[in-house]
Parts: C-alpha cells; sequence; structure tokens
C-alpha cells in the first residue's frame, strides 16, 4: 500500500501540520505500515476570548455514578461557567460511554436488553448532574444515532487515508478496562481463591490472553509526530507532572492499535463499515463523541479548535495519545488543552463496591446541599494527587469557611444592628485616602497598614482566580478567596464599627466606609465564586442588590470610590434578607464516625 507524497501533503495541511524536508515522507510506507512523519505546528493557543469548548470523559455505563465521576463533572462545569462570565461563546459537553463488553456483560447479568441498561443508568448521571448544578450544553449518549453516523464517517476517513489494516492481535485484554495491555502493562497476581492470574498493572483488573483478527490502527507512525506536540506545547496537558508522564510514555515505542473485535464476541457496539464482521473498538467509538458534539463532518470548524478536555488520570493514555493520533491520522485539529486530575479515595480506600464504600453524591446533597459538596470537592481536590474523603472534613471544612468566615462575614455587615437602614453604604475618602505606593505614609484617615494590604490583595484577587483556573487549580483560587474572606472577617474586627458613635458625624463616617469597604469586598467574593458554588454566590450577591446583569466579570472593578471613581451600588437598598447564607452542619451518627476513623487507623497500619 503506498500514501502518495502529494495526498500526504494536503492530509497534513488539513490537520494543520508543517511538512519539513527531513521528515517528509518516502515514496510509501515503512516496513510494518508506519509512513515517515511531518513535524507538528508550534502550537494551539485558544483564540481568545472565543469560542471555548469544554468536556468531560462521557461516563461508562457498568454502575451508578459516585464523587469522582461527579469531580470530574464540577472541574469542567466550573472552567465553563468561568468562561461564560469572561464573555466567552461556550460550550460544554457531558454524557455517557454506552457500548463495549463490559455493558454486554452486566446487561446479560441483569436480563435487561442492553439499550433499556444503558438507559437507566445514564438517566442517573443525569439526575446528578441535574442535582449538582453542572449546567451543560450537550448531553451526548454513544447509542444515539447522530453519534453512530459520526463514528462511521471518521472511521471511514481513516480507513480512506491509509491508517487501517486488516491483521492479527494476540495479547493481553482487560474487559473492564475495555483496553489492550502490552506484556510489560500485566503483572502476576492472586484472585480471591488463591490463584494464579494476570492483571493490569495500572487498574488491578484482571486480563486474559487474546488473539483474533482485527482492524489496527496505525499508531506507530504517530510517536514522533506526538513528541513534537508536545515538545512546542508544554502547557498543553496540566497539571505538568502528567505532561511528563505521557512525554515518559512516548519514550518506548508503540505497537500498532486493534481499533475493531470479532462481532461474534462483541455484538453490543457499532459495527466497521463494510464488514458486518467486526465491531469498532469501544476507546475510538468513545473518543469520536466529542466530535459528535462539535458538529462534525459538516459544522465543527468552529467548535473544535477549541476543543478542552478534562479526564481521570487512569484514561489519560487513551486522550494524550490515541486520541491526539486519531485526530492527526483524520487531518483534524488537536485539543487545545488536556485538563487531568487524580482519583478520590474513602477513608484512606479505594472507592469499591466489594468494600461498600462507594459514596452517592444524591446521599450526601441532602446533608451538605448540592452547592456544599460542590465547594468540597474543588476545595480539597488538588488534580496533582490523588485525595482522601470522609464526612468529618466535609463538615470542618464547609462550617469553617461557607458558614463561619464567608457567610458570618455577610451577616455582620448586613444586620440591622450595624446596618440599620439596610442599604450599600457609602465610602469616605477622607477615612480611607488612596495610597499611591506599598511605601507612603498616609497621615489622615483612619486606614490602617494592614487595610492597605487587604486592598491590594482583593483587586489582584480576579486575576489571581484566572490565573488557577487556566492552570487548573481550582482548589487555588479557592484557597485564594478564602484567604481574602479570612482578612475581610479580621478588617472588620479589627475597626469594630458596632463600638462607634453614630451621633457623631466622623465616627458614622468611618462606619459607613467600614461598612462599604467590606459590602465591596463580598461583591467581588460573589462574583469570583459563581463558577464554584452558583446558588451560594447568587443567594450572596442578591442580598447585596447586585443585579443579574451585574454579576460577569466586567463588574470586578473593586472599590470604585477608592480610586475617585463612581460606585453604582452606593446608597442601593440591600436585597432581601433571606437567612444564613450557608447553614451549620452538625454531625449526626457517632457511629459512623467510629467507623470511620477505624477504617483510617486500619489504613495506617498497611
Amino acid at each position: 500500500m503506498r500514501v502518495p507524497r502529494l495526498a500526504w501533503a494536503l492530509l497534513c495541511r488539513k490537520a494543520g501540520l508543517r511538512l519539513s524536508p527531513r521528515n517528509a515522507p518516502g515514496p510509501g510506507l515503512r516496513p510494518g505500515g508506519a509512513p515517515r512523519g511531518p513535524a507538528l505546528p508550534r502550537g494551539y493557543s485558544v483564540p481568545s476570548p472565543r469560542p471555548f469548548f469544554i468536556t468531560t470523559p462521557i461516563f461508562y455505563v457498568n454502575a451508578a455514578p459516585h464523587i469522582g465521576h461527579l469531580y470530574s463533572a464540577a472541574l469542567a462545569d466550573a472552567l465553563h461557567r468561568s468562561r461564560l462570565l469572561a464573555g466567552s461563546h461556550a460550550k460544554f459537553a457531558t454524557g455517557t460511554d454506552e457500548h463495549g463488553m463490559k455493558i454486554q456483560q452486566a446487561a446479560d447479568a441483569e436480563a435487561k436488553d442492553p439499550l433499556d441498561f444503558c438507559t437507566e443508568v445514564s438517566d442517573k448521571f443525569r439526575t446528578l448532574f441535574q442535582n449538582s448544578s453542572i449546567a451543560y450544553t450537550d448531553y451526548i449518549r454513544t447509542t444515539e444515532e447522530r453519534h453512530r453516523k459520526v463514528v462511521e464517517q471518521f472511521w471511514c476517513v481513516l480507513r480512506d487515508n491509509g491508517y487501517l489494516y486488516k491483521g492479527t492481535y494476540e495479547g493481553w485484554y482487560s474487559t473492564p478496562d475495555e483496553t489492550f495491555l502490552s506484556d510489560a502493562q500485566v503483572v502476576e497476581s492472586r484472585d480471591s481463591d488463591g490463584n494464579s492470574v494476570k492483571v493490569s498493572l495500572e487498574s488491578g483488573h484482571k486480563v486474559e490472553w487474546t488473539k483474533e483478527d482485527n482492524y489496527m490502527f496505525r499508531l506507530s507512525s504517530f510517536r514522533p509526530l506526538l513528541l513534537e506536540w508536545l515538545k512546542n506545547n508544554p502547557q498543553v496537558i496540566y497539571p505538568e507532572k502528567f505532561y511528563h508522564i505521557v512525554v515518559h510514555w512516548l519514550q518506548d515505542e508503540m505497537p500498532d492499535l486493534s481499533v475493531s473485535r470479532q462481532r461474534n464476541r462483541l455484538k453490543w457496539g457499532i459495527p466497521v463499515p463494510g464488514d458486518s464482521t467486526q465491531t469498532i473498538y469501544v476507546w475510538l467509538d468513545a473518543l469520536v463523541n466529542y466530535l459528535t458534539v462539535a458538529g462534525y463532518p459538516q459544522d465543527h470548524s468552529y467548535w473544535w479548535p477549541a476543543a478542552h478536555h478534562v479526564v481521570g488520570k487512569d484514561i489519560l493514555k487513551f486522550h494524550a495519545i490515541y486520541w491526539p493520533a486519531f485526530l492527526m491520522a483524520a487531518g483534524l485539529h488537536l485539543p487545545k488543552q488536556i485538563y487531568v486530575h487524580s482519583h478520590w479515595t474513602v477513608n484512606g480506600q479505594k472507592m469499591s463496591k466489594s468494600l461498600g464504600n462507594v459514596v452517592d453524591p444524591l446521599e450526601r446533597f441532602s446533608a451538605y446541599t448540592a452547592d456544599g459538596f460542590r465547594y468540597f470537592l474543588l476545595r480539597q481536590g488538588v488534580p496533582d494527587t490523588d485525595c482522601d474523603y470522609y464526612d468529618d472534613k466535609v463538615l470542618k471544612v464547609l462550617n469553617a469557611e461557607l458558614t463561619d468566615s464567608l457567610g458570618g462575614l455577610l451577616n455582620r455587615c448586613t444586620g440591622t444592628n450595624i446596618n440599620p437602614d439596610q442599604i450599600y453604604s457609602r465610602f469616605s475618602n477622607h477615612c480611607f485616602p488612596k495610597r499611591h505606593h506599598e511605601h507612603q505614609v498616609v497621615c489622615l484617615g483612619r486606614a490602617t497598614t494592614e487595610d492597605y494590604k487587604l486592598i491590594e490583595l482583593v483587586e489582584r484577587l480576579p486575576l489571581d482566580v484566572k490565573r488557577h483556573f487556566d492552570e487548573f487549580r481550582i482548589y487555588k483560587a479557592l484557597e485564594a478567596i478564602n484567604l481574602c474572606v479570612r482578612l475581610t472577617n479580621a478588617f472588620f474586627h479589627r475597626h469594630a464599627p458596632w463600638k462607634l458613635d453614630r451621633e457623631n458625624a466622623a465616627d458614622r463616617s468611618w462606619l459607613e466606609t467600614i461598612l462599604h469597604v467590606t459590602l465591596e469586598c463580598l461583591r467581588v467574593y460573589g462574583i469570583l465564586l459563581q463558577p464554584v458554588v452558583p446558588t451560594i454566590a447568587d443567594k450572596l450577591l442578591s442580598r447585596l442588590a447586585v443585579n443579574l446583569h451585574e454579576r460577569d466579570w466586567r463588574w470586578l472593578n473593586f472599590l470604585a470610590r477608592y480610586h475617585n471613581n463612581e460606585c453604582l451600588f452606593e446608597g442601593r437598598k440591600l436585597g432581601t434578607d433571606t437567612g444564613l447564607l450557608f447553614n451549620r452542619l452538625e454531625r449526626t451518627n457517632t457511629a459512623d464516625r467510629k467507623t470511620q476513623r477505624n477504617a483510617r487507623k486500619r489504613s495506617s497500619h498497611k
């Protein structure tokens, strides 16, 4: 088989790749079918400020959703909401992956039609996302007709471009992971009966030796292209730790990839176009969902160059190696960003049905609220490392940061005792004169050095939050906001406005200035918290009488009066008091706490 030089050049141009003389392909394919690869372009930066296309992985419907699934969705949702508030034209897709051997076996075990089984579990994911304010714009299922057509089209493009061939695959296959494995990815282990078995080194799932005639994808052709793509785009994978992992994987030669299964083994999937004896490999089918949502093959050109994927570390290889290789072969743009997160353990142990420690998010919503649970996951979840969940931690974080710190601050400055007129108080430049540089000593006014430091921090906060979001460190953004909230509380307590004499003009002016600064801080915090806790942020901003059209990033002009500009909120009547911003959480089950402590002790002794 030969790929003409001109055809290869045209393919590269469509993909946005540059063809250099040193990497130009020869008259045909290398032995084994690997074409010589062209170099990649220097980078794919996100168009500023729009469009923005963010995706979660589509979730496998072999079991009900748990906190790991919600964490992926909440991360993507927060990124999507932040881009909307910044003025981007944004699309956010999630959904369910419904083909494969694992689904076929699960449906058979329950004596259910596979589609009915998939619909039942997919509806659970949809219900979870709707109850947790996951504001997706498209929910895709791989059993939909629109997706089948796109997968068939994509397969034909790969075939027509010369990247598929019929071959024999012989090696290890993990049904739970729906993935093929090399000898280096498999280790000896013991099953529950003490029998010697082979398992996946990464997941621990049992593998089986498989030999079958399948269609193969020329993955081996793309190793130099993938390496150059990563070299030219060192920030394409966040956090950086995972970028280096992918580069390390690519140091070894990659075998070609089996992309179909014999249909007499796997019927639950999309048949290979033109070959009814084969079913398309579930991961190729699943990855193409991103193109389906983008409008491929006719209407994808607006969204596809702006694709950003949120994925768990366990599926990094599929998204950072297989998927870019498929896209190169099809002549399409590569993802702008791949955001990778680690996993959640429970009391120090991996979540498992057999251990009975799978955390159902919907159950926790009744205790912590959906917004509270979102806040905990995004505040405590660190993408670089696995995070541990236990209920006591949730209570401590939410009570300390949402109830006491943020909610307490709102109560203090809007209470009728301190703010009897219930207005957005006025600012006095005489009481709080502007300092033109940090070393200037301001003799007039009542503001202290600590007060000026607070102003500087809050003025810089939106840029800090944006940077942390861009670097996929939402927990850092929340950490920065929480620090400013604590400092604002300290500012309020330091000046003790409840001790000031309202009958004294100077005291009254300073009291109103204290309230104004505090309200302005809260307004900024409320706007910045919208992507993470939309319901709580709405309640806070409504109490401050901030209208719906005054809540995007354009309104982060903190303390305008300090800079001698007009403040549109000054003198405005506050919104209705609807009660506490976030109710204090109480421990309700001593036995549960004891079980958690024992689980942590067992884990520490291992």
